[in-house]
């Protein structure tokens, strides 16, 4: 399953590493995290419009730009030794699955509202430290 969107995953992250790397583009190599954080918020909105203005062909070409933003903000992390893909991928995999005991546990709902409620009772739960 998802062995297609594996290898293209893989094939953007290399693509990333390439213009951050020494042969690679100028400007991508100038990024730094600060640089790219506004990039971040441009492309959310962009999403939202897309969203609102039912371009389903906008919304596809535009998620592609929000992740390559926030690939390279973690391409750009690793080089720094802050954290890795690898830290990212668990840390989000641990979270979800934390925060979803109504699909990976024995909680039980019976609405979306209940399982949004679980959802911020654990996030809730983190934030204090509970968890």
């Amino acid at each position: 399953m998802y062995e297609k969107e594996k290898e293209l995953f893989a094939e953007m992250m290399d693509i990333i590493a390439k213009l951050r790397g020494p042969k690679g583009c100028l400007w991508d190599r100038k990024q730094t995290l600060k640089t790219l954080a506004p990039n971040i918020l441009e492309e959310a909105k962009e999403i939202s419009e897309a969203v609102e203005s039912k371009d389903m062909n906008n919304l596809c070409e535009e998620l592609g730009d929000l992740l390559m933003v926030i690939l390279m903000e973690i391409e750009i992390a690793q080089e720094k030794g802050l954290f890795t893909y690898s830290d990212v991928l668990t840390g989000a995999i641990k979270k979800f699955v934390r925060r979803h005991p109504h699909v990976f546990g024995d909680v039980k709902v019976n609405t979306p509202e209940e399982a949004l409620a679980v959802w911020k009772k654990m996030k809730k739960e983190e934030k204090e430290g509970n968890n």
